[in-house]
């Protein structure tokens, strides 16, 4: 097979993997959103006269596993599952409890252009503008004696069925390990696939394919353009054998119940097959470098490929040798099992030039100036780690990358992740809208990870 991998990995790392600062704000919307339910639920407590109260919350999903890819149509899926007590909410059915999330919701939401969706197994809150939802998984929990040390999870669906909450977030782990981290590539490029048509409808779930990808991962390669080819291959007949497909938890349930649910498999085994043909030139032993990269151009349906190509055809390099740098960014999953399971927020405090240690967020709202929020240059930042619900943790990392052509021209984006106290000081040195990141890690887990843009201007 023709060697595009240097492309490929450029590929998934800058057109496929979803950029810290997003990956930030789509914590902030789950953060906030999780506090609108909070606080409509003790609004709705004052009407009705009821004591409801969330006990637990937590991340579930693609962001649980980070396998959120970059979509142009913004159409993030924000998955949370939110707990209460089985005292709590006494006797009420899996539908009267997902209406009452919904009622409370509505009440801090007003401003939404669609009220809380009510469906089978959560309630969904859409972002009208910019395509984001988030979906409330809503559960019930009990022990079943006094000296249980776990608790028994049940999900709110047709009606309240038992589901290990957190399992099949470590089931991924698991398996992404033993597949040298190489299956959330997998995953994460199987769905960049899925979305890579605006007429494709009814694809199927991003966990369909996430145990898909599993099932018929193909560990004879070690170039992830090659494992990926052979993996969607092997998903092709894995579905022309059956469109039946059960959760690697959960006592196996189904995951294709439905018609329409296998008729979705269906869709991504034709659009594969069709598409998988175009990619034959790569194992022509006369395949030249730009028809392998048209192949992929044709296959993933984005400008990355056909930019590529047209300057293999022009052959102009000119662009890519002014901007050489060094790569030395880093990434947490590349590093630790990621299972963000809790938050943390880090405490980030600029001075310097007069100003005494103040609030980042303080600074860039009252001293900065008002069409340019950026920090000048020879400020120190100090950061530390701030409010956490994680109960403990063995050590934090942090990772301070430069963004910007400046920091290009420089040579100096930085970008690793290290082992550092709680608190760390930089400088501001350059412009560019860098950012932070401190990573809690427990028991060889990062469990939780902290962001904050550091914008710095050029005066």
């Amino acid at each position: 097979m023709f060697d595009c991998s240097k492309d490929f990995d450029k590929f998934y790392r800058t057109k496929v993997v979803l950029p810290e600062k997003e990956q930030n704000e789509l914590r902030k919307k789950r953060k906030l959103n999780i506090k609108r339910l909070k606080d409509g639920l003790q609004k709705y407590n004052q009407e009705k006269g009821k004591s409801y109260k969330i006990a637990e919350d937590r991340i579930q999903g693609s962001m649980a596993m980070h396998t959120t890819v970059q979509n142009d149509n913004k159409d993030y899926d924000i998955d949370v599952g939110i707990v209460f007590e089985s005292s709590n909410i006494s006797s009420l059915g899996p539908l009267v409890t997902r209406n009452m999330v919904a009622t409370a919701l509505e009440k801090e939401t007003k401003q939404f252009a669609e009220p809380p969706e009510v469906k089978t197994s959560c309630v969904r809150l859409k972002y009208a503008s910019t395509g984001y939802h988030v979906d409330f998984a809503v559960f019930k929990r009990y022990k079943k004696s006094i000296e249980d040390d776990q608790y028994t999870y049940e999900h709110s669906g047709a009606e309240w069925t038992v589901r290990d909450i957190k399992a099949v977030e470590e089931w991924f782990n698991t398996a992404n390990k033993d597949k040298n981290n190489n299956l959330r590539k997998i995953v994460r490029l199987s769905k960049m696939f899925c979305k890579s048509r605006d007429n494709w409808k009814n694809m199927p779930s991003g966990l369909i394919q996430t145990v898909l990808c599993d099932e018929n991962f193909s560990s004879d390669y070690n170039r992830i353009d090659e494992i990926f080819y052979h993996t969607m291959k092997n998903i092709v007949k894995r579905i022309e054998n059956s469109t039946d497909v059960n959760a690697p938890v959960d006592n196996g349930r189904s995951l294709t119940p439905r018609e329409s649910d296998r008729q979705k498999l269906n869709n991504w085994k034709n659009r594969l097959e069709e598409n998988l043909k175009k990619l034959d030139i790569l194992f022509d032993s006369n395949c030249r470098y730009d028809q392998a990269i048209g192949a992929w151009s044709e296959f993933f349906n984005h400008e990355y490929w056909l930019n590529i190509y047209n300057n293999a055809v022009l052959e102009d390099y000119s662009v890519k040798k002014s901007l050489r740098y060094d790569d030395t960014e880093q990434y947490i999953e590349d590093l630790y099992p990621v299972y963000e399971q809790y938050t943390v927020e880090i405490e980030c405090n600029v001075q310097g030039d007069g100003v005494h240690l103040t609030p980042l967020e303080k600074y860039l709202r009252i001293y900065a100036p008002v069409f340019s929020k950026y920090i000048p240059h020879n400020f120190s930042v100090k950061c530390r780690v701030g409010k956490t619900n994680c109960p403990s943790y063995d050590k934090v990392l942090w990772k301070v990358r430069n963004v910007g052509e400046e920091a290009i021209r420089r040579n100096e984006i930085r970008g690793q992740i290290e082992e550092r106290k709680q608190e760390i000081e930089e400088h501001t040195s350059f412009l560019g809208d860098h950012y932070i990141e401190c990573y809690l890690i427990k028991n060889g887990i990062c469990v939780a990870i902290g962001h904050v843009d550091v914008p710095i201007g050029d005066k």
